[in-house]
């Protein structure tokens, strides 16, 4: 993958706004790059996941410092969520002052914190910036949208990123630097290849099956489609291995749908190297998320996708990701036959977080009215 060259720069102070399971696995690099360089960095955790296989598992399995604040927001609805980090996080960065505010991906806590430094006229950069799915429709869109056109360093984790970006005017503000889970994954892999057996639930050791999550208001809000792909994943040839998210599991309750039934069987989320055994030991994947497309393509499992379409494109070549928006296809994608041969590359080269430091060094000084024209 080609990137653009960066310099050294000098020393600075970057605070890192983060609140879900994605963001904790993209800030792990980040935090040992910037700490590695010797520049100081801040944790603003939300509270956006506040349940303990979904937040402090991952501080704990990735070696993440504890935050140096939590906002406490908790869940809601999308606008009382990004309302609370709006007002919670303004004392924050009025006391912090950073350099650099890095926010990631597309949640609520991305948005929250594009807006608030926007506010506070602190320079902003966008890690995962340029993803689209061109559906208007979703808060994840929605946010990603908002926050690359507010931040003044836009970090493109591949080259299609790049070309939406440009699209949209913003090539002056965007760099290229490969995406940082792939740096993440390719220590835990190792890890977990190191030690399966420690790694890998009991339930899983033995028996082909799915691995399945769901956790997109667009699935969880609508009783009848997440009826009915319940019941789809219920009548697998192949036993699912569903691991719950605390939204699908309150929404099931208060619906009455069962979320262990037939080939079903529920469980908690696992933390994240677990989760990456439970990937390498599965036939396939079965998901509405977007981070864990690009895990599958990058881990070689078939990834089933339940949405019509995707922010990651490079997942669709050869098979290895299929959208399948309608529950009753369920059962043909998940029974496809693994692509041959070995998965595309298009995510970088596992050293994506050096490149994300200095491009932050190498701009910080530059002022804020200097970062919205970069070069």
């Amino acid at each position: 993958m080609a990137v653009t060259p960066c310099g050294d720069g000098e020393r600075v102070r970057v605070l890192s706004v983060v609140g879900a399971r994605p963001q904790f696995v993209k800030l792990a690099p980040v935090d040992r790059a910037l700490r590695a360089h010797g520049h100081e960095h801040v944790i603003v955790h939300t509270g956006q996941h506040y349940d303990q296989l979904l937040s402090q598992a991952f501080f704990d399995d990735l070696g993440i410092p504890a935050p140096a604040v939590n906002l406490g927001v908790g869940s809601h609805s999308h606008s009382t969520q990004t309302g609370s980090i709006l007002a919670r996080l303004e004392p924050v960065l009025e006391g912090q002052r950073p350099d650099w505010v890095l926010v990631y991906g597309d949640t609520n806590s991305t948005l929250g914190g594009a807006v608030a430094s926007a506010q506070h006229d602190l320079p902003l950069a966008h890690l995962e910036a340029g993803l689209r799915s061109f559906d208007r429709r979703t808060p994840e869109e929605r946010n990603r949208i908002v926050a690359d056109h507010l931040s003044d360093l836009l970090l493109a984790p591949t080259a299609a990123a790049v070309h939406n970006l440009a699209g949209e005017g913003l090539a002056a503000r965007t760099v290229l630097v490969g995406d940082v889970m792939a740096d993440v994954l390719t220590g835990v892999r190792r890890r977990v290849a190191a030690e399966p057996g420690r790694y890998l639930p009991a339930s899983l050791h033995g028996r082909p099956y799915l691995l399945a999550t769901l956790h997109r208001a667009e699935t969880t809000d609508d009783p009848g489609r997440l009826a009915a792909i319940l019941d789809a994943l219920a009548a697998s040839p192949l036993p699912v291995r569903l691991l719950a998210h605390p939204r699908l599991t309150d929404r099931a309750h208060l619906l009455g749908l069962a979320l262990s039934a037939g080939s079903l069987e529920a469980g908690e989320p696992l933390p994240y190297p677990s989760m990456i055994a439970a990937m390498l030991g599965a036939r396939g994947l079965v998901t509405d998320s977007g981070g864990l497309q690009k895990e599958a393509l990058m881990l070689g499992v078939p990834c089933t996708t339940l949405r019509a379409r995707t922010e990651w494109p490079e997942t669709l070549q050869d098979g290895w990701n299929v959208l399948v928006p309608e529950p009753r296809d369920i059962a043909a994608a998940v029974s496809r036959p693994r692509p041959p041969g070995d998965p595309p590359r298009p995510y970088g080269d596992g050293h994506s977080a050096g490149r994300v430091v200095a491009e932050l060094a190498a701009r910080a000084g530059a002022g804020l009215d200097a970062g919205k024209t970069l070069a």
